[in-house]
């Protein structure tokens, strides 16, 4: 079986629909656990005390503004290649998601930073681009509903993605190509001397995982959507030029 398949909306449609109530389920499940075990059941942390666990919400969404793009940065170019229009939606279903981690990420993090730092913002390397991705989110967005021809519209935002995704590379490695910055380094590390403890390390995997599976479950759903509203605009057009 050819992955080329799902390119066909009805393929993907049937199969999404019966895949969602299972990443439904798995996404709240990983979640209501995650959430309660970190925030309930880990202790304070020695320096940063009880702050430190907003970790279980600003780390994965902030990995998760990363990788939308990432994703879109893929189906944006598979259109470009391909012209397959369920990748083109799928990239125009996750804009919304990954402007709202994003979003996530930088409000979880000002209030993060605030006892930290002593401030709410710094134009830190990290931080800023972690900003400026957002609004490219935001342009992305809003260049699909300024164009009417959904197919310009997907060429455009392709590029658009392309650009984008120098910040959204800024925004994973920013602290290994500058030194300077208050940001700390990344949470998450396969060296054991560089990642968090234990104690606050499974839970944060757990929430990991729940805010993926909520990602992937919210992009199927949303791309979905895309494709009705997709046919929903032709059956109109076909009347209008019949009538």
């Amino acid at each position: 079986m050819s992955l080329w398949e799902y390119a066909n909306p009805r393929k993907f449609l049937t199969t999404s629909e019966r895949l969602l109530p299972w990443f439904w389920g798995l996404a709240g499940l990983c979640l209501v656990a995650g959430l309660i075990w970190g925030f309930f059941f880990t202790p304070d942390e020695a320096r940063q005390g009880a702050t430190v666990k907003i970790i279980y919400l600003h780390v994965p969404a902030a990995m998760l503004a990363i990788n939308a793009w990432i994703m879109m940065l893929v189906a944006s170019l598979i259109w470009l290649v391909r012209r397959h229009h369920v990748s083109a939606l799928a990239a125009r279903a996750a804009a919304p998601i990954g402007a709202v981690m994003t979003l996530i990420a930088l409000i979880t993090g000002a209030i993060w930073g605030q006892p930290m730092w002593g401030t709410w913002w710094e134009w830190d390397p990290r931080l800023t681009s972690f900003l400026i991705l957002f609004l490219f989110y935001l342009g992305y967005i809003a260049l699909w509903q300024a164009i009417d021809n959904p197919d310009t519209a997907a060429d455009l935002t392709s590029v658009l993605c392309l650009v984008g995704t120098v910040f959204a590379l800024l925004s994973r490695y920013a602290v290994n190509f500058w030194n300077q910055g208050l940001h700390q380094g990344a949470s998450l590390s396969l060296d054991k001397e560089e990642h968090v403890a234990n104690v606050f390390y499974l839970p944060l995997l757990v929430c990991i995982a729940g805010f993926i599976l909520l990602f992937v479950a919210l992009v199927l759903y949303r791309t979905g959507t895309e494709i009705r509203a997709r046919r929903m605009a032709a059956l109109l057009a076909r009347e209008r030029a019949g009538a």
